[in-house]
């Protein structure tokens, strides 16, 4: 964890002469694109598998209808078919699992006082007038909703909210292209119906995120939202 904020520490002090006093916020947005394009090869693969995914639902079906009244016959069925062709039904996970531990080391980095025995340091760093170690609930108690710690997250939840809205239009459009896989007679898999009407609001949840983290934290999930969006629009367009 030291070691983590000492390259914070130093990120931030080379960019102390285009960012001054924001420069640790902006040292944190830097680190998230840099994650973020470790990760993108993943993303790419992760995109050719769901095109994959996406041809094989005829496949699909047809072993629906087949071992519809055998499910243990249905998803060995399913697995080899993924297995010959194949297609990893986890490989849209992958992104996102390996970007866990960037999100909880800042989690960490910035919910503790202490860093190796010292004073953690970066808790005194700042984005405009909310502290980056500091949560809304703490903007909201100290000038509210509209006080200067209070529209910094007011930007962030714009953001959010304009990032999930790109999402969800998206989300839709898509799923109209490619609905529920057919079982009997147009019947949809069962569960689906639930999951379709659930699964375009997912991005929204963000908000939450954003809203109990500590400020640092949620500046990497903005940011990585945010790109998470539009490499998405690319790769899926």
């Amino acid at each position: 964890m030291s070691v983590f904020a000492d390259l914070v520490q130093q990120l931030a002090d080379l960019l102390h002469p285009l960012f001054g006093a924001t420069a640790a916020a902006a040292a944190i947005v830097l680190f998230t694109a840099f994650v973020r394009l470790l990760v993108h090869p993943l993303s790419r693969a992760a995109a050719r598998g769901q095109q994959a995914r996406t041809e094989l639902q005829p496949k699909i079906a047809e072993l629906r209808k087949k071992h519809a009244k055998n499910p243990e016959k249905l998803q060995k069925a399913v697995l080899e078919l993924h297995a010959e062709e194949k297609v990893s039904p986890l490989s849209g996970c992958l992104p996102s699992l390996f970007q866990l531990p960037a999100f909880f080391l800042l989690y960490h980095l910035f919910s503790n006082t202490t860093i190796g025995g010292q004073a953690n340091e970066l808790l005194t760093h700042q984005l405009f007038a909310a502290p980056l170690g500091g949560h809304w609930k703490d903007a909201l108690g100290d000038g509210g909703a509209f006080g200067g710690a209070g529209l910094v997250y007011v930007g962030l939840f714009v953001v959010v909210a304009c990032v999930a809205a790109f999402n969800y239009r998206r989300t839709k459009r898509m799923m109209a292209v490619n609905p529920a896989v057919p079982v009997v007679d147009g019947e949809p898999v069962p569960g689906m119906g639930a999951v379709s009407k659930v699964m375009p609001f997912m991005s929204f949840f963000t908000l939450f995120t954003v809203a109990v983290v500590p400020l640092a934290a949620a500046l990497y999930v903005v940011t990585s939202t945010t790109w998470s969006a539009v490499e998405r629009a690319v790769l899926y367009r």
